[in-house]
This record gives C-alpha cells, sequence and structure tokens, in this order.
C-alpha cells in the first residue's frame, strides 16, 4: 500500500516533465496554406523553420531543467513555470509539414 502512495505522485510527475523536442508530434494544419504563392510559401518555411528552432531550442532547455529539478527538489520546475513549449512546437512542426506540401505543387 505504501509504495502505491509513492508511485501516484512519482508517476504524475514524470507526465508533467518537458519532452524533448525531436519527442513532439506536429499538429495538422490541412490545406492551410494551399492559397500561398509558392515565393511566400519558401519564405514562410524558411521564417517557421528558424521559430522551430528557437523553440527547441528552449525546450531542450526546459528538459534539462525538469531533470534537474525533479532529481534535486523532485519538482519538475521549467514545465511548471511556463517553460515547457510543446504546444508551440507541435503548431511549429505542422505549419512546416504544411508549407512543405504546399512547396511540392510549385
Amino acid at each position: 500500500m505504501k509504495k502505491t502512495l509513492f508511485a501516484l505522485p512519482a508517476l504524475a510527475l514524470a507526465a508533467a516533465c518537458a519532452q524533448s523536442p525531436d519527442a513532439i508530434a506536429p499538429v495538422s494544419m490541412g490545406g492551410a496554406f494551399d492559397g500561398l504563392s509558392c515565393s511566400k510559401a519558401r519564405a514562410m518555411l524558411a521564417a517557421e523553420q528558424q521559430t522551430l528552432a528557437a523553440l527547441s531550442s528552449k525546450q531542450k532547455s526546459a528538459v534539462a531543467g525538469d531533470a534537474i529539478g525533479v532529481f534535486l527538489i523532485g519538482v519538475p520546475v521549467s514545465s511548471l513555470s511556463g517553460g515547457d513549449q510543446a504546444g508551440a512546437i507541435a503548431t511549429s512542426k505542422g505549419k512546416i509539414v504544411a508549407l512543405e506540401n504546399r512547396l511540392l505543387r510549385c
């Protein structure tokens, strides 16, 4: 019984930790960029790739911060303080996929 009492909070803390940027799946954008010109799509793709790189860097810091926080005090500090960028990364990856699909038809 005592093991269960300790296991449940540990499981909740592990689930609250930030994910690695590589493990985050893209959000489907459908045909959101189908009406763009090829030059506009190329420019947007380049900008979004830079955005994703910046977000991934922040996410890697959040992952490291969570690991340290959980190790030292048992709390994923970065995720709880708003450092987790998983939603923004998923959106950015989705935009990149949609823009790349648009550029396949150029």
